[in-house]
Order: structure tokens, then sequence, then C-alpha cells
């Protein structure tokens, strides 16, 4: 196997051109045979990374997901473009069990997709080891770790899988977990020394913002007038508001369902089966939903209230714009939110860790700095530049320079041996006389009392600032202690400088929310008329294959279409998203209805003007005959078929008809014309005839449409 082959296949099945950052490293590692913990953020790219070796390995890669609702969505996506996948699990008759049983062993299948449960039954392994399996791909893999925000028992029975499959390598995937949990993945799967690809969490084509939670129901209505006809979730804490919501949204005329844990199974799936194929467009509910859905053109995501912690706000923020088209997100938040959640995870096992994690979420709610700095550092990524697609960037608040406020800081945290939490520290730094500070002999140290000018409050804000911006973590495994980031040591030796946000900014902002009311966004809409009728297609040959709209093409497929406008196999083969089995099955489709759209827009151009007039216009003007084609989306014959047409009808008086056509055309045309019947004097056939004679390439289209029309003006005159 080789990184050649996997290219291939990424574009025969998927349509693109080349892998994302990380994706074929991960490929080539287990083509290798070895292990791996694989974090990528929702909409990166994971599924490719066992997907491609399904089709270009020997064997079958068996998916272990808890979402039983996503493999369905997932095998139907995989048939659609050609590869031989389904699943096994408990929603299954047991007639249809038995099919895709039978179907394994008979070596039919790339990819075999089974839920924990299944993989765990008693004598499936001995099922399994009928086949070759060249790989396990562990979805989810953070459910197996007691530090992960979505715990499953059940997961931790994994370990097994290693122990029954040793020569079979392991990839688990995550999209949410952070230092600690990465860590317990690896050694909870028995793989321990398997190697971490850890892509980038930054979604880019992601808007971020936060707005405090006043009349919240108003502004969302705001927000929706502002993206008539796209898709999106609105996120609640509890059922009565998902119900509440959804209803208020109807009556100001807008297509929303409630979703939750209480609404009957059959309930439940119509809701999530009519915004998978766009018959509902806005769906609010409990966390839960998302969890089983693979929507690529959800095009916002609203929190109603606070999510838990960083992990969850992030996954679910994540099910926005998986196409990589721009999406919005908004977080509505409000100190009572924080309070109700405290509340509810007081009681919960982990409830120190869990409070500590929710903290971390107020704290990226109240933050002024950069939103995508805090997440991305928060997920162990350093970076250091703001992002200009977030309500922090649009607005920022004022700066001043705090570098020696971070010195202080990092290096009391450095000179405590980082062994304390953030009180401790801020004790030492104000000078605190306390016995504890005494008897650990903290009074000692070089910064003991160097920030005593500065209050306990600021000192708690600007620590804040310093962990959000990365140069600061809390290790929750070690007691809340602090720790120094990478960051820290080129503020400490490297003499960077830290911008931190003044205090009374950070005042004068939070009285200037408590007024605010409801902020504006603008959405682009270019070529949303093209768009529209894109969608309209695809929308139809969903329903006549009976599979969602965004397994046709995705919104970011469609957006490409519209900006390149394909009108031949090669132009259309060329667009992102567009493999070989979806160009067969939709591409006429597509490609008709933007034929149509392109004859409008070039007659809205060109007026009253007629075609054959507007490319001689144009050819006067000094463009070429490539050229013209290109900009009015018409082949280089049909150029040359206007400007003969233009001779003939005397509106092209400097034109000279033999810069067409060779030397030897006329004589050669005469002479087919000569050897051929009457009903055989089509163009097709007396170039058909002279390249046979000649060779191929001595006569086209154009060159007989100007010798005839050289004689048609002879005669004329």
């Amino acid at each position: 196997m080789t990184p050649e082959l996997a290219r291939t296949a990424l574009k025969k099945y998927f349509g693109y051109d080349d892998f994302r950052p990380l994706q074929l490293k991960i490929i080539e590692n287990t083509y290798r045979g070895e292990d791996s913990i694989v974090l990528m953020p929702t909409g990166g790219g994971k599924s490719m990374c066992f997907q491609i070796p399904a089709v270009t390995m020997n064997g079958t890669v068996v998916v272990v997901s808890p979402l039983i609702s996503l493999m369905k969505d997932q095998v139907d996506g995989l048939n659609a473009v050609g590869i031989r996948a389904s699943f096994l699990n408990s929603s299954q008759a047991r007639t249809d069990a038995h099919r895709v049983e039978t179907a394994y062993e008979n070596g039919e299948l790339h990819l075999l997709y089974v839920s924990p449960e299944k993989l765990l039954s008693q004598g499936f392994f001995t099922f399994l080891k009928r086949r070759n399996i060249c790989l396990f791909a562990i979805d989810e893999a953070h459910c197996i770790s007691a530090w992960g925000h979505d715990f499953r028992p059940e997961y931790t029975q994994l370990k097994g899988l290693k122990k029954a499959f040793p020569d079979t390598p392991i990839m688990a995937l995550t999209a949410t977990a952070d230092r600690l949990t990465r860590r317990d993945m690896a050694e909870q799967l028995g793989i321990p020394d398997s190697e971490q690809h850890i892509a980038s969490f930054n979604r880019p084509n992601l808007s971020l913002a936060v707005r405090p939670g006043r009349q919240r129901r108003e502004q969302i209505i705001n927000f929706l007038r502002e993206r008539p006809d796209q898709a999106g979730i609105v996120y609640c804490l509890s059922r009565k508001q998902t119900e509440s919501l959804a209803e208020k949204l109807r009556e100001a005329g807008y297509n929303a369902e409630a979703y939750h844990a209480g609404l009957t199974g059959d309930h439940r799936a119509k809701v999530q089966s009519d915004f998978i194929n766009d018959k509902t467009l806005i769906v609010c509910a409990t966390i839960a939903f998302g969890m089983g859905i693979d929507k690529s053109n959800v095009r916002w995501v609203i929190h109603y209230s606070l999510p838990k912690n960083l992990e969850n706000y992030y996954q679910e923020i994540g099910r926005a714009g998986r196409d990589g088209a721009e999406a919005d997100t908004l977080l509505f938040y409000s100190y009572n939110d924080y309070m109700t959640l405290k509340d509810m995870i007081g009681g919960n096992t982990n409830s120190e860790l869990q409070i500590a994690k929710l903290d971390r979420m107020k704290e990226y709610a109240d933050s002024l700095a950069c939103r995508r700095r805090i997440l991305l550092n928060y997920f162990s990524e350093d970076h250091s530049e703001n992002c200009g697609n977030c309500d922090i960037c649009a607005n920022p608040p004022e700066h001043f320079d705090g570098t020696v406020l971070a010195q202080k800081a990092l290096s009391a945290v450095a000179r405590l041996k980082q062994s304390v939490g953030m009180g401790m520290v801020i004790d030492v730094l104000r000078g605190s006389a306390r016995a504890e500070i005494r008897n650990r002999r903290y009074d000692q140290i070089k910064t003991y009392g160097a920030g005593r000018e500065t209050s306990t409050f600021d000192w708690n804000q600007y620590f804040n600032q310093l962990i959000s911006l990365g140069y600061l973590y809390v290790a929750h495994e070690d007691y809340g202690k602090l720790k120094l980031a990478p960051a820290a040591k080129r503020v400490l030796f490297e003499g960077a400088k830290v911008e931190l946000v003044k205090m009374t900014t950070i005042k004068a902002r939070r009285a200037q929310e408590e007024k605010k009311t409801k902020q504006r966004a603008t959405v682009k809409r270019e070529h949303l008329g093209l768009f529209d009728e894109l969608r309209e297609v695809r929308k139809t040959l969903a329903r006549e294959f009976g599979i969602p709209p965004y397994l046709v093409f995705n919104d970011a497929t469609l957006h490409e279409m519209v900006s390149q406008k394909p009108i031949t196999n090669a132009e259309m083969g060329r667009i992102s998203g567009v493999g070989e089995r979806k160009l067969h099955r939709f591409g006429d489709q597509f490609m008709t209805v933007i034929k149509k759209h392109v004859r409008r827009e070039d007659k809205d151009k060109r007026g009253d003007l007629s075609t054959h007039e507007a490319s001689y216009q144009a050819y006067a003007a000094g463009a070429t005959v490539a050229e013209i084609a290109a900009s009015r989306k018409i082949a280089e014959n049909t150029v040359l078929g206007h400007l003969a047409k233009c001779y003939v009808e005397d509106k092209a008086p400097n034109l000279d008809p033999t810069k067409f056509f060779r030397i030897d055309a006329p004589d050669w045309i005469d002479e087919a014309i000569a050897n051929l019947p009457d009903e055989g004097l089509g163009m097709k056939a007396i170039c058909e005839f002279v390249n046979t004679k000649y060779g191929a390439g001595s006569l086209d289209y154009g060159q007989i449409q100007f010798v005839r029309a050289m004689r048609a003006r002879e005669m004329a005159n």
C-alpha cells in the first residue's frame, strides 16, 4: 500500500484531490500495522482515516461506534459512493443481521460498523475471526475514560480487544479529549505506546459569539431573520425549554421541532429523519441530539444555556459547518445558568472535576480574550494569534502590556514548583502572612510579595486570562494545581510580550452588556439564486434515491459549483467532493441547471446584443477565442461559429476569415463534399473524412464554419 494508492482512492470515491493534514500520515501508520490515537475536531475528517484503508487494504475494517442512529447515515453515505459497508446492532431484525453476517463471511464488505454491545456479545469475536480484519476503528473513544466528558462503563471492556486480536492495529478516534483523557484512552485500550495524532482544533469556518442571556427568544428570532432557509440546532438545558422554544419559533413562522428523551422513540426518530432530510430546518433539542447524525449542511448552532464543559460545547458547535463552508455559533450565558448546572452536578461521581470543568466553561463565556484562542489552548494547541472570526475580535477590548504581570505570575508558579493551586499562588504574590505560607517557607521565594499592588480580585482575573491564552493550565488530575504550558517559557526566557485586557474595560463592557438586548449579524448570500436552484435539485435527487440531501452533495460542494459553474464532465469532476460514482449518478442533473443559469446570466450581461454579436464585440475588444469561451462558459467552436455568423451578416467588417482556417481547408472540404452522399454532408462527416485522409486534427468545425462564411459572403457580393 502506498500514498499514491490512498490518493487515488480518495479521488475515486470521495472526489477530493488531496488529504487534510495528518490524514495520510495516520493511514500510512495503519498500512504499517501500527496502533493510533487520533484526535480530530468534528468535521475534521476522522472517518476518512479508516475508510481509505478499508478500500485499499486486504480485509474488512470493523468500526466500533456507540451511536447506533449514526451507523445507518454513515453506511448510506459510503454505499452512495460505491464503498461496500453495513452495520450490526440491536436495532436490526434478525433476518437483516443474518444478511449482513453472511456478507461479512463472504468477504463482501469493506467496512462493518458494530455497537460496543454487539462487539462484546458472546461468540462475536469467534465470528469476526472467520475473515481477515485489517483494522479496528474505535469511534468516540473518549467514552472509555472516566476523565472524559461522556464516560460509558461498557466501553472499558474494549481493553480485551487487543488481547483477542494482537496482530490487528487499533485506531482510537475522538473529536474532544483533553490531555488527561488521551493518556487514559491509550492505557484503557492496551495501546499505551501508540502514536498520538492530534490535528488542529481550529475550525476557522465557524464564527464564535457569546451574548448575555437576556430576551433570548427575541434574540434568536432576530438571528434567524438573517439566515433564512438555513438548517440549525438550538441546544437547551431542559425538555420544557425545547418544547417552549420550538412552539415560539413556529408562532414566528419558522419550521421548528422539539427533541428530547421524553418523546416516544417513533417521534424522536421522525424529528431526526425530517431534520436530516431538510424537511425540518430547526431542531430545539437537549444535548443528546446530534450525536447520531452526520448532517454536513448545518449552518448554525445556538446554545440557549451554558454547556457543562468546553468538551461538550466544542463537540456541539462542531455539528455546524462540517462541510467546511461558513457557519455561525452563538452561546447565551447568564450566572443563573452556571449556578443551575453547579447544583445539578453537585451529587454526581467526579463532581469536583466536573465543577472545575464547568468553571472553565464559565471563564470562556466571561472572557474578553479571542474565543478561538481559548478553545485551542484548552485542547493543548499552542495558538498565539487572534482569529478575527469571533465577537471579541470583531469588537476588541482595550489591552495593555501585561508582560511584567505575566512574568511575576509565571515565575511564582515555577518557584512554587507547580505544586499549588491558583489561590495559593495569589496569596504568595500578595505577600500573605498566613501560617500555611510560613510553614511551607513560601515566604522565602523570590516572588513572595511581588504583586502586593494588585488586588486579589484583579489577580484572579489576570490568572484566568493567562489560562485562557495558553500560558498556564489547571491539572485537574493533580488536585487542580497550576502548571506552566510551553508558551510560558517564551515569556520567562525568550522575551515574548503578553497583552492583557484592562480591568476597567472588563467592568465597562459588563455594564454595557447588561443594557444590550440584541446584536445583529450579517450573512453573505452571494450567488444565492443558483445555490437555491442546486439545492432544489439535490432535494429532488435525495427523494428519488432515498438518501439525505447532504449525501448527494454537501453545501461546500454546491458553493464550489456556483463559483466554478462546471458544464462538462471534466469540469464537474474537478469540483471537490464529486467522485466517480456521484459524477455518474448526479452530474448531468446539476450541469443542466448550471447551463440554464449560465445562459440566463450571459443574456443579462449582453442585454439587447445577440449571442453571436456579444462574442464578436469581445473579440473586437481584444479577447482571444479561448478567453471568450471561458468567460461565457461555451465551447471554442461555438465562439468561432459566432464570429463566422457575424462575418456573413456583415457585422464584423474588420474580421479576416482566412486567419481561422488552414490554407488547404477549402480544397479538403470540397473533396469531402465530392466524395460524400448528400445526406452525409454535416460537419461531423466532413471532419471525419478529412482527418482520416490527412491526419487527425487537420480540420475542425471552426474551420468549416469560416470557409462556409467566406463563400457565403462571396456569393452575396
